[in-house]
């Protein structure tokens, strides 16, 4: 090779890497997700890809009979089953005293550093605020602000540092919204300078914000049916960015750029609540609810500028209540209600590989699940779709007298159980 066509390579290779280094921090601020945080912090509901699986490795492959130590335990959270984020040295979380909601934050060793109310004070005789009080949204951290929407749709923006509120909005009386029966649970989503939430409203049903100061970029209408109680996910199909969800009546994607419906497809059960959150996979939608509904695998196609949905199969199995279902290599791990019990199905098929009694919220971590049911019992589980194969389990202490309905987190070592008024914490990295 002469020095001019080595220098011409070095040149076309040097311009290759700046256009990529260029496309790179275009994509970066254009679709700064939540997944780009700093490694060792759960900023989200179910983590920062949304996927309710953590990259920790170095945990406990069984627990001692009694269950691995207790690090710490805090009180005063109130009644509520928000679980934690955890970012910056922070704990976040929610819950209702009295007749208010308030966020907390906490530092990694339990101490108390500042609590804010979220909203005005409040009672009804509503059902949920009866039987299933308390604080649902779990809070979103991202750049330094924490952000909380109540169970009667106040959302707040707080300093991350002192909690002082830095902008609210009272999404029922601006965008005509109806609370769902069981209250609003969604914890809502941030990418870039966007901030997207689902009041369901007629003049609002899925909103972007400007994160920093709260002011509207879009407001979506025409959506079928009312608020659902999950959280989106944001993922790139048919050239579009699309922000993926449940409403009471439906699994829906929009084109998160503009606001503007991309597809709908009709999944309503009989009391009109969608809680799990949809699973995208490489061109398909898994989405499953309780009360019978079962669970159904979506394929979305193009056609020109539309997106077009296929219904690969439907079961009775799997109807998630509100526990959560993970995608692991392949498969499906979650509990169902009326079809009780923790199952493994085939994602491309739906066909069962195994079922065991049980019911409550999951998560993965090192290989392992985390099964924690509804009654309290925390189960260590080997991941694999041949055989439910427990190794270890404990019983979680009380925090209140309902269910144990706030899903656990596994971050730096540490496993994080929220019931009712309390957090605990223990220790499950290896020695």
């Amino acid at each position: 090779m002469t020095s001019i066509q080595t220098m011409m390579t070095l040149g076309m290779r040097k311009s290759s890497l700046y256009t990529g280094c260029i496309a790179a921090l275009v994509a970066f601020l254009l679709y700064g997700t939540t997944a780009a945080q700093k490694s060792g912090e759960w900023p989200i509901f179910h983590g920062p890809d949304r996927t309710n699986k953590s990259t920790e490795t170095g945990l406990l492959k069984k627990w001692p009979e009694k269950g691995p130590e207790m690090v710490w335990t805090v009180s005063g959270l109130g009644e509520g089953y928000s679980t934690v984020s955890i970012a910056e040295g922070y704990i976040f979380t929610s819950g209702k005293t009295g007749n208010q909601t308030y966020v907390y934050a906490y530092d990694l060793d339990g101490n108390l550093l500042w609590k804010s109310p979220n909203g005005k004070p409040w009672t009804t005789n509503r059902n949920f605020r009866k039987s299933h009080i308390g604080a649902r949204g779990t809070p979103t951290y991202n750049d330094g602000i924490v952000y909380h929407l109540d169970e009667v749709i106040q959302l707040a923006a707080f300093d991350s540092k002192t909690g002082k509120q830095l902008w609210t909005h009272d999404l029922r009386e601006e965008f005509d919204a109806k609370e769902p029966q069981w209250g609003y649970s969604e914890s809502v989503m941030i990418e870039g300078d966007r901030l997207y939430c689902s009041p369901g409203g007629s003049k609002g049903f899925v909103l972007c914000l400007n994160k920093k100061d709260g002011t509207v970029i879009w407001a979506n209408k025409g959506l079928p049916g009312t608020a659902g109680h999950s959280t989106p996910k944001l993922v790139d199909f048919g050239g579009y960015r699309q922000l993926i969800n449940m409403s009471t009546n439906s699994v829906y994607g929009i084109d998160s750029k503009t606001g503007r419906p991309l597809w709908d497809v009709y999944f309503k059960n009989k009391y009109g609540i969608n809680i799990a959150d949809p699973i995208f996979h490489n061109g398909y939608v898994f989405i499953s609810s309780a009360y019978g509904q079962g669970s159904m695998l979506i394929k979305l196609g193009t056609s020109g500028k539309d997106i077009t949905t296929e219904t690969v199969w439907k079961s009775d199995l799997m109807d998630n209540h509100h526990g959560g279902v993970i995608l692991h290599e392949g498969y499906l791990y979650g509990s169902g209600d009326k079809s009780r019990g923790w199952f493994c199905l085939d994602f491309m098929t739906g066909k069962q590989m195994w079922v065991e009694r049980g019911k409550g919220s999951i998560l993965y971590a090192d290989n392992m699940f985390y099964y924690l049911e509804e009654k309290g019992t925390m189960r260590l589980v080997n991941a694999s779709p041949d055989k439910f194969e427990e190794v270890s389990s404990f019983e979680v202490p009380k925090g209140g007298k309902t269910m144990h309905w706030a899903h656990p987190v596994v971050l730096n070592g540490r496993l994080y159980i929220r019931h009712g008024d309390k957090l605990f914490v223990y220790d499950i990295g290896r020695k």
